[in-house]
């Protein structure tokens, strides 16, 4: 019977695979090209579907179809699915003995307004080496870059395994949703010094996470892309017009066309999609010849009666004098005496329902088992116990059916942000109380119980400004986390908004975020270390009062205060370059962060540009070459620069550049950094200090002394400057 089901459902694909518009050519050398799409004038829906066929070899290879808006490969397309398979080209980075000798970094653009976007589902963002650092600059209504670094050398080749993309040789990360734009950034830490024997050239690519499996080290020998013929798969997800079912329907170019044919939204992206009702096959964008026709399900034999086809379906019959409990499925045979009938069919038919009610009890247990076992592997009973112990704590244990009702079901209408992490969802408890639900993706391999501990200290964090960890659900495979809801976005988006900042704001928020941090570090017990401060982590409430978020269940301060980690996530532009090639994470990791958002405070620009000149596009680097030039005033924002408090902005400068020191000795704590900035805030609403002439005399002799202090730079190369945010 399986086989059948099987030959009956290849038998469809091969059918629609093959409609295109009648008169039209229906195949570009071995690729069927369907309707909507066409090969030639008048046979696709609209420009933007017509497919080329390059067929100018003159036989001496299988001609190959091609996306005319853009010259795109195609290797495959689906009218069920809505998806199409082209050649995407690599990126590529190479060196040798004498430093880079091939860098290939290419784009990938669809039309703008087209019907194609990158899947965000099907494909991924991966990257070979060992000495790498990859981004992708997706450029969609959820503009993001993101990316992940993947580090090894000749003492850690043991780690790097065949099939498992972990940070050791591969890396991958996520795209978000409605993609038609990307740019890859590539490059390299070391130049491939360190890796040159074995893996001299470093590759990322967008593909078909199905397609893709690392091949472990020989991936990373040279010659990957040869291997590959210079490309690998990518699939596009297509749709309809930029409309949803209910409004195109009652229009007059409605694709839907075909009479036993239905409509879904694309999500994807703005349009929609057509298919066949059940029980029917075909092109459902074909009204007449080619559309969803009736599936004769009698070819398959489904019946041990005779088979009848009936329109979308099937059903089987006995002939006449014979009879059968199910024709489908059992023989028909001569009618018995009504005893041994009564009996035949009485018998099972209880033994059945008896079987079904013990099947049905067993997986009901088996599933409440299940949560049950991940309850207590996430540590539920050990945390459950310690709420008990301590009746004055407020946090709360819910179950995974509470966090349903509260987003329902994690509407996509409910999403407050996403990233490579996973989702943040608005949600609303049983007594009206609004808060942030974090869904993640990513595994978390602590020890239920040291888990248990460490939610538990990060629930009694109270600090007004910090964001107040509400409960957790550890029934599910990865726990979820619930947090208050902070109402006014984050500071980035304040920062490179539209808005005035001045600089009183500007010093009262950057005071406020850093008493914050040095409440983690040295407050809170044990001390916790954030490990990824930036402006998107700091938010804002309806006061425009900062918030430290995403302070992370996953990072407190290891019980070994110089403990290696062994997975590193961060955002590059804002990541300390000691730990990244240390290895190691400590306070003054979160030292270094806070002195790039100082500078983001300073200059309203971002960490991460494309614009400008090469020196310009990673801000920290920026900053610290232009106060050794002397050049600061590039930097500044002439918003601030405009309000007249130079000697206060060079204090402030000035402790940002200690900030960004590169070794974290020379890096001030964050208690000093607090105690600083509430300082420098304090004086800047002080008349008297504004109006000292023997204030501002030494003022300007302190800033003097700065603009003439040299100061070392952290220099990465040009491709190494975007966000890598496995994480986020």
């Amino acid at each position: 019977m399986l086989l059948e089901v099987l030959f009956l459902q290849l038998l469809r694909l091969s059918l629609v695979s093959c409609q295109a518009k009648p008169g039209c050519q229906d195949k570009c050398g071995n690729i069927s090209i369907p309707y909507p799409f066409g090969i030639g004038e008048s046979c696709s829906r609209e420009d933007l579907f017509t497919v080329g066929c390059d067929d100018t070899t003159n036989g001496s290879r299988t001609p190959i179809p091609y996306i005319k808006s853009g010259h795109i490969n195609i290797t495959d397309i689906s009218l069920i699915t809505g998806e199409i398979t082209v050649s995407n080209y690599l990126a590529e980075d190479c060196y040798n003995e004498s430093g880079r000798s091939n860098s290939n970094i290419p784009s990938f653009r669809l039309a703008h307004n087209g019907p194609l976007t990158f899947s965000s589902t099907k494909n991924k963002f991966t990257a070979l080496g060992c000495d790498t650092v990859a981004a992708i600059k997706a450029m969609s209504e959820e503009d993001l870059t993101t990316g992940c670094i993947s580090i090894c050398n000749n003492n850690s080749t043991s780690m790097i395994t065949e099939g498992s993309c972990d940070g050791f040789g591969c890396c991958q990360t996520s795209i978000p949703r409605g993609v038609r734009y990307f740019e890859v950034e590539l490059g390299s830490y070391y130049n491939h010094s360190s890796v040159l024997q074995f893996n001299p050239c470093s590759y990322a690519f967008l593909v078909d996470q199905n397609w893709f499996r690392f091949g472990g080290i020989p991936d990373l020998s040279a010659g990957y892309k040869e291997r590959n013929n210079g490309s690998v798969p990518l699939v596009l997800d297509w749709a309809i017009g930029n409309k949803t079912c209910q409004v195109a329907e009652v229009e007059p170019d409605y694709a839907c066309v075909s009479q036993n044919s239905y409509c879904y939204d694309s999500t994807n992206g703005p349009g929609y999609r057509c298919n066949c009702t059940a029980g029917y096959q075909g092109n459902p964008y074909l009204k007449d010849s080619g559309g969803c026709e009736d599936i004769d399900e009698c070819r398959t034999q489904p019946c041990k009666g005779i088979c009848i086809n009936t329109p979308g379906g099937y059903r089987c019959e006995c002939p006449k004098g014979k009879n059968s409990v199910d024709p489908e499925q059992y023989e028909c045979k001569s009618p018995f005496p009504l005893l041994q009938v009564t009996l035949g069919i009485g018998i099972p038919f209880i033994v059945a329902l008896f079987v079904s009610w013990i099947y049905l009890g067993l997986q009901s247990r088996k599933f409440i088992n299940f949560r049950e076992e991940l309850y207590r592997q996430n540590g539920g009973l050990h945390l459950q116990n310690l709420i008990s112990e301590y009746p004055n704590i407020t946090f709360k244990l819910f179950s995974e059916e509470d966090l349903e009702r509260a987003t329902n079901k994690f509407d996509k209408n409910n999403i407050l942000g996403q990233g490579g992490q996973g989702m943040v969802y608005k949600g609303i408890l049983p007594n009206n109380q609004v808060v942030a639900v974090k869904k993640s993706i990513m595994v978390n391999t602590m020890q239920g119980q040291q888990f248990a501990n460490e939610m538990l200290i990060l629930s009694q964090i109270n600090h007004k400004n910090v964001v107040k960890l509400l409960g957790c659900c550890l029934e599910v495979e990865i726990p979820i986390l619930v947090y208050e809801f902070i109402s006014n976005g984050n500071l980035f988006h304040l920062i490179h908004g539209e808005c005035q900042l001045s600089l009183k704001t500007r010093l009262r928020i950057a005071a406020e975020a850093a008493c914050a941090i040095a409440y983690l570090h040295s407050a809170a017990s044990p001390p916790i270390i954030h490990g990824d401060i930036k402006s998107s982590n700091i938010l804002l409430d309806e006061n425009y009062t900062p918030k430290v978020s995403d302070f992370g269940a996953s990072k407190l301060t290891p019980t070994d205060k110089d403990q290696l980690l062994t997975f590193m996530q961060g955002t590059l532009g804002y990541l300390d370059p000691e730990c990244l090639q240390t290895g190691i994470l400590t306070e003054k990791s979160d030292v270094y962060s806070f002195g790039v958002v100082l500078v983001e405070l300073l200059s309203r620009r971002k960490t991460v540009s494309q614009d400008g000149s090469e020196r310009e596009r990673n801000l920290a680097n920026f900053f610290m070459t232009s106060i050794k030039d002397n050049s600061l005033m590039n930097v500044l924002d002439h918003e601030i620069m405009n309000e007249g408090e130079i000697d206060l902005i060079h204090e402030v400068s000035r402790l940002a550049k200690r900030c960004l020191s590169i070794q974290g000795k020379e890096r001030p704590t964050m208690k000093e950094v607090a105690t600083e900035l509430e300082g420098l805030a304090v004086l800047e609403n002080h008349p008297w200090v504004l109006n000292n002439p023997e204030t501002e005399s030494l003022l300007k002799k302190s800033s003097d002394t700065y603009a003439g202090d040299s100061s070392r730079s952290f220099t990465l190369d040009k491709r190494d400057v975007l966000s890598i945010e496995p994480g986020r």
